[in-house]
């Protein structure tokens, strides 16, 4: 149970209520008002199990955590089982490529206890923990353990969507083995040469024995097959919505190497009078930015840099500075404040201080009154992190709410970390896609600007006094 959502129950059916926090209609009962728990949407019918196949060093890992990222940042929750990890727990120190060797009846049933215990904290997290997609992290490569777990999932009622991973270019399977297995706890201590050959070794393991999908022996399977690191796809029964979400997601990442470049737009007239949204021009300071980013990226040298901005007039000021072609994207507009567009906070305090109240229990959640909220926003903003995970070298000129969504989803951050993420103004952070995560480098472009972060104050409860409400904004004209 929370305070920060309320059902008020009427004794007509018919009746409609309003909850306060998502400004969202419901039906009603009776006229009282109660708490109910916060629930999220659910987004599948039932849970799904994804199941990577494949060889090692065909970037399934790299593919299940993009996937685990990207389908709790559109708000499915999700968790990864990477199947490796429970075995570097069950075997403390791993020796060589023998304890994959198919002969190895040993690492055989550790092997297969590992797959075990993680398909049990699958079935926990999907039907105890609340969890709707699960995906499970191994090489799944023969046709007799995918047959065990599609069983599985019958069992459990779970549906099952397969992913699989094939690349034959030596030079994709060397790359991966020195960009990831470099790291990993089973080779501390060992030098490039002797991770490569024992790790080839262990692929020659599981080779003979590979049964990779059959589009007639499988063909009642739902499933992607993505070849030579997205060259090809071939998909076959796509059931749900999840589902395709997933194919379309698969079918637009790709692993060129690239920087992402985000930036507010300069300081603004509102910002230095510490109203929220508008659609106000540059300030002085803000001009003086703009100038410098054009600068800063020119010297960059950067190699067919694209350059988006939102429909609004102070980054469309920022981008002309930066004097390249531009795109304008309406989904990259700041977030809808409502009824509270151009104000200050003091007034949003003073006019609406029940509102006020319920942003501060709930910031991700909370919608303002005929404006969205941070949940919405994230929604809106999908196409575009679609068209980034498409594309190469790319700034984005935003704002401060859309860029702390982008900026959750490349660094992984949850509904509660995302509305509070600094984004400070003058300021550009360039994200460099890295193995497993995402490597930010923060440049001040050396221009002062007034500070628009507010950090969630203490006391959120609505009947606190104006100046607690207050206490965390920060200094304005």
């Amino acid at each position: 149970m929370t305070s920060n959502e309320y059902l008020i129950i009427s004794t007509s059916p018919r009746e409609l209520t309003q909850n306060p926090l998502k400004k969202i209609w419901m039906p009603c009962k009776n006229g009282l008002f109660v708490h109910i728990s916060q629930r999220r949407v659910c987004m599948t019918n039932c849970p799904t199990l994804i199941v990577t196949v494949g060889l090692p060093a065909r970037g399934k890992t790299y593919i299940s955590k993009k996937l685990t990222r990207y389908l709790n940042w559109i708000g499915v929750p999700t968790k990864e089982f990477n199947v490796g990890q429970y075995r570097r727990e069950c075997v403390k120190i791993y020796k060589s490529f023998e304890f994959f060797h198919p002969d190895n009846e040993e690492g055989l049933k550790i092997r297969r206890q590992c797959a075990l215990t993680a398909l049990n904290d699958v079935r926990h997290y999907l039907t105890v923990d609340g969890g709707q997609v699960a995906v499970f992290d191994a090489t799944n490569t023969t046709r007799e353990r995918r047959w065990t777990i599609t069983r599985f999932a019958e069992q459990n009622g779970f549906k099952v969507f397969f992913v699989e991973s094939v690349c034959e270019d030596p030079d994709v399977i060397a790359e991966n083995i020195v960009q990831v297995k470099l790291g990993s706890p089973d080779y501390i201590d060992s030098n490039t040469e002797e991770v490569i050959e024992d790790f080839m070794k262990r692929i020659k393991c599981y080779e003979n024995s590979y049964q990779p999908l059959d589009e007639v022996l499988d063909r009642d399977l739902s499933y992607i097959k993505i070849m030579d690191v997205g060259r090809r796809y071939l998909v076959n029964r796509v059931l749900d919505h999840i589902q395709s979400r997933i194919v379309y997601y698969l079918m637009n990442i790709h692993i060129t190497p690239r920087s992402i470049y985000l930036s507010r737009h300069g300081e603004s007239d509102l910002n230095v009078k510490g109203r929220i949204g508008g659609d106000s021009g540059l300030s002085d300071r803000g001009k003086e930015f703009a100038k410098s980013l054009g600068k800063f990226i020119q010297e960059q040298n950067i190699k067919d840099l694209k350059v988006w901005t939102s429909q609004m007039k102070r980054t469309i000021q920022t981008a002309e500075a930066v004097a390249v072609p531009y795109e304008q994207w309406k989904a990259l507009n700041e977030i809808d404040a409502g009824v509270c567009e151009e104000m200050m906070y003091e007034e949003i305090q003073g006019h609406f201080p029940v509102e006020f109240s319920l942003r501060d229990q709930d910031k991700y959640r909370y919608r303002y009154p005929k404006g969205e909220s941070y949940e919405d926003l994230v929604q809106r903003l999908e196409p575009v992190i679609m068209e980034l995970e498409r594309q190469e070298n790319v700034l984005v000129i935003c704002h401060q709410a859309v860029m702390r969504c982008l900026l959750a989803y490349f660094l992984d951050k949850s509904a509660e970390e995302l509305p509070y993420l600094k984004c400070p103004l003058h300021t550009v952070l360039k994200l460099t896609p890295v193995a497993y995560g995402c490597k930010v480098e923060s440049v001040w472009l050396n221009v002062e600007a007034v500070n628009t972060h507010r950090d969630k104050p203490e006391n959120v409860d609505i009947s606190r006094m104006p100046e607690e409400a207050l206490f965390t904004v920060p200094a304005h004209q």
